[in-house]
């Protein structure tokens, strides 16, 4: 946010910030949050740059398509385990999940 915008919200007595404050999730919290969105993103990233469909993936991990869209959302219902073992399904390497995770805004909670 600009800001200029940020003053005149704030001005206008308005709170500024994101949604860790919204929720009121701890540092722990958010960074896991972000973790998940991270890997959700490059699961959605690798399934289409190798032209599946999200029924193909369901069908390569045992699960639906309704649940692959959940996973590719970060839907609190789904787990990182599974998450992880849909990017190792579709091809991804360790490297891979260290990127998507670094690639992440919170780097680490203190």
């Amino acid at each position: 946010m600009k800001k200029e915008k940020r003053a005149r919200l704030e001005g206008a007595g308005w709170k500024v910030g994101d949604a860790a404050d919204f929720l009121d999730l701890t540092k722990e919290e958010a960074a896991f949050v972000e973790l998940k969105v991270a890997l959700a993103s490059s699961l959605k990233k690798r399934r289409r740059a190798k032209r599946w469909t999200q029924t193909q993936l369901a069908a390569a991990i045992g699960s639906s398509q309704p649940r692959v869209v959940k996973m590719e959302a970060a839907d609190a219902s789904v787990s990182v385990d599974l998450l992880i073992k849909a990017l190792l399904t579709i091809g991804a390497t360790r490297r891979d999940l260290a990127k998507a995770i670094g690639a992440s805004k919170t780097r680490s909670a203190p």
